[in-house]
């Protein structure tokens, strides 16, 4: 029972009453759209959400590769995979009442008109101690995982492109999709 759609209103039609589905409906049309049997653990409002990714995904196509690398990698790895900046990027810290600013070069790191091979060869020559420099540029936690972004950090990261590259702009949609959530404007 594999349908297509191009009709927008049409696809939010049927997302619309798959939501309205009581649960062992719901659990039924899981059967024939993914062709198992949905996990029990699976709330009626999630379950819902995969099928209308599903529906999506059906009319207007799935995720390309690389969005499906770096979402098999989190699967996998249980956190993001390590980052890999592209030349030009620039970051910003301000450290001390000092602002210092790197520009990702092809084969280091740009810093006061000297490229050092890594960010944490900068950090420390900037601090005089021994930092991570992913850590230090706010690119990681101590962790290792991603930085919470809020509007009291000291740091800023662009591309060459403005703040996220389209990966990153793709899969926040995407988890907003799955989560409901409606980004400001």
């Amino acid at each position: 029972m594999r349908q297509h759609w191009t009709d927008p209103a049409a696809i939010e039609a049927e997302i619309a009453r798959i939501r309205s589905l009581p649960l062992d409906a719901l659990r039924r049309r899981w059967r024939v759209m993914f062709g198992r049997t949905p996990p029990a653990a699976l709330s009626k409002d999630l379950l819902g959400r995969m099928m209308a990714c599903r529906l999506q995904e059906q009319a207007f196509g799935s995720l390309d590769r690389e969005s499906l690398r770096f979402l098999d990698g989190l699967a996998r790895h249980g956190g993001a995979p390590r980052r890999q900046l592209k030349p030009g990027t620039v970051l910003v810290r301000d450290y001390h009442g000092q602002r210092h600013t790197v520009t990702v070069a092809p084969d280091g790191f740009n810093w006061q008109g000297t490229t050092y091979p890594s960010l944490s060869a900068i950090a420390r020559a900037i601090t005089g101690t021994a930092w991570s420099g992913p850590r230090f540029f706010a690119l990681a936690r101590g962790n290792g995982t991603p930085p919470a972004h809020g509007p009291h950090k000291t740091w800023a990261r662009a591309g060459r492109n403005g703040p996220a590259t389209g990966i990153e702009q793709g899969i926040a949609a995407f988890a907003n999709l799955l989560t409901g959530v409606t980004p400001k404007q």
